[in-house]
């Protein structure tokens, strides 16, 4: 079977263009943001995948494992914070997160 990487790349590339694009668009959501930040880590990995497969070598695929674990806890942190700041000020707009100083 022979792998041809410029489908996968081709489709890491629209992935990384949509979170791009989503970051420039939602800059009222924090929740989209984030999102967003998720779908460029995605985008990476199948990087770190596909020529870690292409050049038959692991070190692209524990990579990938390691910045999936970095993003998980991201989102988990990040939505923590989230939650903290909307019990306290009833909103997530971003413009108020803005005003935190300390």
């Amino acid at each position: 079977m022979t792998l041809n990487i410029t489908y996968y790349l081709t489709v890491s590339t629209v992935i990384f263009f949509l979170a791009i694009f989503g970051i420039i668009v939602n800059r009222r959501s924090i929740i989209m943001v984030l999102l967003s930040i998720e779908l460029i880590f995605l985008a990476v990995n199948l990087n770190f995948i596909v020529f870690s497969t292409y050049i038959d070598d692991l070190n692209g695929q524990m990579c990938a494992l390691f910045i999936l674990t970095v993003a998980a806890s991201e989102s988990a942190v990040g939505l923590a914070i989230l939650v903290v700041y909307y019990r306290i000020r009833n909103t997530i707009a971003i413009e108020t997160i803005n005003l935190i100083h300390g």
